[in-house]
């Protein structure tokens, strides 16, 4: 290593760095500020600012500190009259056609422009020409322009190139006439495109929905956590007067780096909407009726006490904290109730007994962009976690052979080796498919999976080369990954596609993981929120039913937490059913819409992450714990103090937790310490052909803007494409008929239909018809893979 370094002097100070890194990481990594525009570490190299030119000893002229290696032996000014002319040089340029409209700026008081201005700019200018002027166009509902004060310093067109995959913006002209925008007139709408803002060393491209709002100096800053999918992203989020303004990433190059996704940044819209829930109400004689916390607690621990205990179903998000899922287990349990169920999109449980721990990824997030072969089973990245699709990108970069088996081509910002599309029996033979061709490498095939691997016998030789490519990229990979997804774990057929899953795992060496719908799916198998398991993944005694089971059968008394009836269920038919026909419904939730009012007898205000302090575990199990960082209106409560106190009216016992950090370590206390593993049993495994479908099939996949409560709730995203995206049923033009792209159609399960926008879309097989979960329209739809038809709206 020691042969790597070179010894060099920056501003007399004698530093040492491997050869070939550039001046500006070492002068930052040495506490030496060199003022910059267009150097971003996470970014390439551009040197068009010229705002870092340096001086170097024995040098014609000042050099770009972000391009000049450091060299054995190279001496570095920094603040020499040459280096400091240099730079006020470049400032002074930079500030010709810059509008002095910092007043009315949104980036006023945190812009770098004026922050380097104060060190290197003049107090008059000497130009007296008159300014350039740059039209703005309108790129979405998320990012606002005011491309007059762009210096092009392209961190925009750089991060749409190398780190979103997606050429969204780029620069037209040259010198003075340059213009950064989109090439044709588009909105921006890249699932990570919001970062873009936070990269702006000026005012050019802001947060329209903080706009405007506020100034940066009337901020308060604080930490937290990302609650819509199982990476948990950083975030800061700034607040004024208790209400949350606007949120941008904090670094954690473990996690999110430096990034996070639209759905995190602007999902804090949602807070205001108009269904918010902020004071606890009660259904008497079929009214609804605004009561105290103390009336409607008592009214919830009267019914709860009433019904039998194993006629008491619990749903809950798989998005609380983990304190909420600890309490609620704790509450129920001690009243004799074991019906407990977090999995809310899941409707095959026939192998529950080989559940892990948790759904584990079965890496670090960070090692999930060293892999050099994956293969996403069900899994959309860029739709359910949008942070692991960039690592993912970055592995697919670097060369890893990366394949696909879902119910439509996977749009991804990285070329696939081979991507297998169809229905749940189609996405289930090629699965066996791939253990075939590792059966005829020699091999051995356990005997549950004999019949399924047989039923793949095709004979269209591109389905079995794409086959056979992913059986060698896996087999021949060093850091092989199997992935199920959320669409995967929704599967009406997942335990035979996780028995496969873990049978072509096991054989090539491949790491098995999973990828669950929600923020905290992880904190809720760990705290016991399953019927067949209790803290730390002790077995259930005696064990409780499924969800499915419980809509099925029906219930007297139901809990809900965070849920919306008409959108979080994969069949949500027999879910509205089994919630009219109890005899009380309690639901502690942030929001009351009309479907949840209509079941529900008592409804509790509980406070959203930003309004709660609580801990999430996330996809590779790191524990990350926040703490409220917004006021909740009204008498909105945190969730686990409200499960405390109806345990407490319930007589249950080793509950009474003062706060939030307690709970916490409670649940840490119970943990195994004992390692667990990915690798599926197959001896306890389930797996069978599914039943072929004629006609026309429904396959159901995961929403970016349609995954949670809060995200349905937040304008912004709903008016992006990805938020229309929910409202689309998308088909490949030969199952379309005569019905054109873009015309409204009903699409039809027996009895019962939806009003949807018809998509053409080729990368959907020929028979199946795709529809987003989350949107309410399809509450009166059948459960997904079952036969539909197009009828005009």
């Amino acid at each position: 290593m020691s042969q790597d370094l070179v010894t060099f002097e920056i501003d007399g100070q004698t530093l040492q760095a491997p050869k070939g890194t550039m001046l500006i990481d070492v002068a930052d990594d040495a506490n030496i500020r060199i003022p910059r525009f267009c150097y971003h570490r996470k970014l390439s190299v551009a040197a068009n600012c010229r705002m870092c030119l340096v001086e170097v000893e024995k040098a014609p002229k000042p050099l770009p500190a972000c391009a000049t290696p450091v060299m054995e032996g190279m001496k570095v000014y920094t603040r020499s009259p040459l280096a400091l002319a240099a730079q006020k040089g470049t400032m002074e340029f930079l500030l010709i056609n810059h509008p002095l409209d910092c007043p009315i700026c949104d980036q006023g008081g945190e812009c770098e422009l004026q922050d380097v201005a104060m060190g290197y700019g003049e107090s008059v200018s000497r130009y007296t020409e008159a300014k350039r002027v740059v039209h703005d166009r309108d790129i979405g509902p998320l990012i606002e322009t005011e491309m007059t004060r762009c210096i092009h310093c392209t961190r925009c067109v750089r991060f749409a190139e190398e780190i979103a995959g997606v050429r969204e913006l780029g620069a037209t002209g040259r010198g003075e006439q340059m213009r950064i925008g989109t090439y044709v007139e588009h909105t921006v709408s890249h699932e990570l495109s919001g970062n873009v803002i936070d990269l702006c060393p000026v005012g050019a491209l802001t947060a329209k929905p903080s706009r405007y709002r506020a100034r940066a100096w009337e901020y308060q800053q604080a930490a937290s956590i990302a609650a819509h999918d199982g990476v948990g992203s950083n975030l800061f989020v700034h607040t004024y007067n208790g209400r949350v303004m606007r949120v941008v990433p904090r670094e954690n190059d473990a996690v999110n780096e430096t990034w996070i996704s639209d759905r995190d940044r602007f999902s804090y819209t949602g807070l205001d909407a108009p269904d918010r829930l902020t004071r606890p109400r009660i259904k008497v004689g079929g009214e609804w009726r605004d009561a105290s916390w103390e009336e409607a607690l008592a009214m919830a621990a009267d019914g709860l006490r009433a019904a039998d205990p194993a006629r008491i179903g619990a749903l809950l998000s798989p998005s609380l904290t983990l304190e909420e899922f600890y309490l609620a287990q704790s509450v129920l349990r001690g009243i004799g109730a074991g019906d407990i169920d977090h999995r809310l999109g899941q409707l095959d449980f026939r192998d529950d007994a080989v559940a892990p721990l948790f759904p584990w990824l079965g890496s670090s997030i960070e090692d999930l962009e060293h892999a050099d072969a994956v293969l996403l089973v069900g899994c959309n990245p860029r739709r359910e976690a949008p942070m692991l699709a960039h690592r993912l990108r970055k592995a697919g970069l670097k060369g890893a052979r990366i394949s696909v088996v879902h119910a439509h081509g996977v749009d991804l910002t990285y070329p696939t080796d081979a991507q297998l599309l169809g229905d749940v029996r189609s996405q289930v033979l090629a699965l066996a498919g791939v253990a075939a061709r590792l059966k005829d490498q020699g091999k051995k095939l356990p005997k549950l999976l004999s019949d399924v691997v047989a039923a793949a016998f095709t004979e269209d030789e591109a389905t079995v080369e794409a086959q056979r490519r992913i059986a060698v990229a896996l087999s021949e990979g060093q850091q092989a990954q199997v992935l199920l997804g959320a669409d995967a774990i929704a599967s009406p057929a997942f335990s035979t596609l996780r028995a496969l899953a873990g049978w072509i795992a096991r054989q090539t060496g491949a790491r098995l993981g999973y990828l669950a719908a929600g923020g905290n799916a992880a904190g809720a198998w760990l705290a016991g929120c399953v019927p067949t398991r209790t803290v730390g993944g002790a077995v259930a005694e005696p064990a409780g039913s499924d969800i499915r089971t419980m809509l099925a059968q029906g219930r007297d008394a139901f809990v809900l937490a965070g849920i919306d009836p008409d959108c979080d269920f994969a069949d949500p038919m027999p879910a509205r059913r089994a919630l009219r026909d109890a005899r009380l419904v309690v639901a502690l939730n942030a929001f009351a819409n009309p479907a949840l009012e209509e079941v529900a007898d008592v409804l509790l205000p509980v406070a959203t992450a930003f309004e709660t302090s609580g801990t999430l575990v996330n996809a590779e199990g790191r524990w990350q714990s926040f703490r409220a960082v917004a006021t909740a209106p009204g008498d909105v409560r945190p969730g686990w103090k409200a499960w405390r106190v109806l345990g407490n009216l319930l007589n249950v016992s080793g509950i009474d937790y003062l706060d939030s950090r307690a709970v916490r370590d409670a649940v840490k206390a119970q943990l195994p310490d004992a390692a667990f593993s990915n690798q599926v049993d197959l001896r306890l495994a389930q797996a069978e052909v599914p039943d072929s479908a004629s006609g026309l099939v429904r396959m159901q996949v995961q929403g970016l803007h349609s995954c949670d409560p809060l995200v349905r709730r937040a304008g912004p995203l709903q008016d992006a494409p990805e938020g229309r995206r929910a409202a689309t049923v998308r088909i490949h033009p030969q199952s379309a008929g005569a019905h054109a792209d873009g015309a409204r159609v009903r699409l039809r399960q027996g009895r019962r239909d939806a009003e949807l926008t018809l998509v053409h879309d080729e990368t959907v097989p020929v028979g199946v018809a795709v529809t987003v979960a989350g949107n309410p329209a399809l509450a009166d739809l059948d459960v997904p893979g079952t036969p539909v038809t197009l009828a005009r709206a």
